[in-house]
């Protein structure tokens, strides 16, 4: 699964490459013709948002499998005297007459 995640990572990385050229010829050959910029035409558009989705679906492929998070799985590596030490919520409403004076 790796080597096929690896690939379209690869594939989308030359298809945004080819967009981002395509984009260019576009623009200077618009340059040449002294016509004002116009929007990128939407052939290219989808190129570079198909070369997202293809990178995007790459790296879900190549995640490694997630971890299960649940307090029995958190509990195996801890003791309840671990959870029950920890700060928690703390009051420091006390402190505010310390830096501001009485309110």
């Amino acid at each position: 699964m790796a080597g096929l995640a690896r690939a379209l990572q690869w594939i989308s990385l030359l298809i945004l490459l080819h967009a981002a050229y395509s984009t260019f010829d576009y623009l200077s050959q618009l340059k040449a013709v002294d016509r004002p910029q116009d929007h990128i035409p939407k052939d290219v558009t989808l190129e570079a948002l198909l070369s997202l989705f293809l990178f995007v679906l790459g790296t879900v492929l190549a995640s490694p499998t997630l971890a299960e998070i649940t307090w029995a799985k958190e509990m195996d590596k801890r003791s309840i005297d671990e959870m029950d030490s920890r700060i928690g919520f703390m009051d420091l409403k006390h402190r505010g007459a310390v830096f501001f004076g009485s309110q």
